[in-house]
């Protein structure tokens, strides 16, 4: 008898959705379509003969080892170079609490899996990162949410917030995905009282933290936490962990990430991990360490600030020369985004479908809320493109807004 498929799925599939944004990127790969969907960094500014010397170093010295199993902890040259990196920011860490992942997304599914049971409620900003929604919706979570503004997450939005008994806060302090906007220091400072008053934890993802065009760098929540409870010594085991990741520094098919935590909480996800995959790939942690190590990482992203903040630049000068009145968008002072609003009468899907006709895309807003509202706005991508195509993408974009108003007028 033919098995029937869908009989024999477990229950949390039916918690399970396509990524809009992966499904997006299939639309978008043809060459003329200006896409602004992706979560893309500059494919032009990979460092590409870095990458070359750096294999055939690793090859060189380190062959058998790179192609051998490790362990599921990461590679400790890789571990201990992050710890020093991270000390340099005001977190004094030890390599107990470093572990390495398979990019950060699956840092947010080992997370799911250790800490959510069905019907766990975990507070989000709202909007929000959807790859995070997709990886804990999987294990049956349900969503409390705090709404953002120019600064951050809403602090008179967690007391009520708290109330209902989450798990853990998933905060993106720097720049945030999908609104570009950043977590205020006063905002950070009240975050992390109010979680440890109530005892909620905080889950801290940093992914764009080094690519900031404008201003001074904040401190994180892992940085003040510590400062909070006064953890001056070496290792930390507060009440937030953080999750980076060398996507947007490096380049995203490396698949690298890393969480900083407490040790044992460290050592539960490092369980989690050997069920998944037992190990990050040894040969990608090496040659990751050998592109990153005496100071070339630093030099990159230097290099990353210089473009992306004269890509942006590109985007909000086309913004206001072709969106028609009633648009809005944000600002940012990093990262890769720029968050947009059309008038509330106009619905950001049917948009994307009358763009695509004119060779250009973008991410609808409603995947980034939990419960689907948002319809009405946009995640723009500006660092995967040049000067000029943003300048073209957004003319086309521009006049597809301005047909859907003149139609809905």
């Amino acid at each position: 008898m033919q098995t029937r498929w869908a009989d024999r799925y477990a229950l949390r599939t039916q918690g399970m959705r396509s990524s809009a944004i992966r499904e997006l990127l299939k639309v978008t790969a043809e060459p003329e379509v200006i896409s602004f969907a992706g979560g893309l960094p500059g494919a032009d500014l990979f460092p590409l003969d870095e990458f070359r010397r750096a294999y055939e170093r690793v090859m060189g010295e380190h062959g058998p080892a790179a192609l051998q199993y490790s362990t599921t902890e990461g590679e400790r040259p890789l571990r201990e170079m992050i710890a020093r990196h991270t000390s340099r920011y005001g977190i004094v860490v030890t390599i107990d609490n470093v572990l390495i992942t398979t990019g950060s997304q699956q840092a947010l599914d080992l997370i799911g899996k250790v800490f959510i049971n069905p019907g766990d409620h975990v507070l989000v900003e709202r909007p929000t990162y959807l790859g995070a929604l997709q990886a804990w919706s999987t294990y049956q979570a349900e969503y409390l949410t705090a709404r953002i503004d120019e600064h951050g997450m809403r602090i008179d939005d967690l007391e009520a917030a708290f109330r209902g008994g989450p798990k853990f806060v998933y905060a993106l302090p720097n720049f945030q995905n999908p609104a570009g906007v950043t977590l205020s220091l006063e905002r950070r400072e009240a975050l992390v009282r109010l979680a440890d008053e109530h005892g909620v934890p905080i889950l801290e993802d940093d992914p764009y933290g080094q690519l900031r065009y404008d201003g001074d760098h904040l401190p994180s929540l892992v940085t003040l936490d510590a400062a909070y409870r006064g953890l001056g010594g070496p290792g930390y085991s507060g009440n937030v962990i953080y999750l980076s990741t060398f996507s947007k520094i490096l380049a995203p098919g490396l698949r690298l990430g890393w969480v900083i935590g407490p040790p044992d909480v460290i050592q539960r996800l490092a369980q989690a991990k050997q069920g998944a995959d037992l190990h990050t790939s040894t040969l990608v942690q090496l040659l990751a360490y050998e592109v990153a190590r005496s100071g070339f990482l630093d030099r990159h992203v230097r290099r990353l600030r210089t473009a992306y903040a004269a890509r942006r630049d590109a985007m909000l000068a086309a913004m206001a020369e072709s969106f028609p009145p009633g648009v809005t968008w944000t600002r940012p002072a990093g990262g890769l985004f720029v968050w947009a609003a059309l008038p509330s009468s106009l619905d950001a899907n049917e948009l994307l479908r009358s763009a695509l006709e004119d060779k250009v895309a973008f991410v609808p807003g409603n995947p980034f809320f939990p419960d689907g509202s948002g319809r009405n706005m946009m995640r723009l991508n500006f660092t995967n493109s040049s000067v000029e195509r943003i300048q073209q993408g957004i003319a086309r974009l521009g006049r597809a807004i301005g047909r859907m108003s003149g139609s809905s007028a």
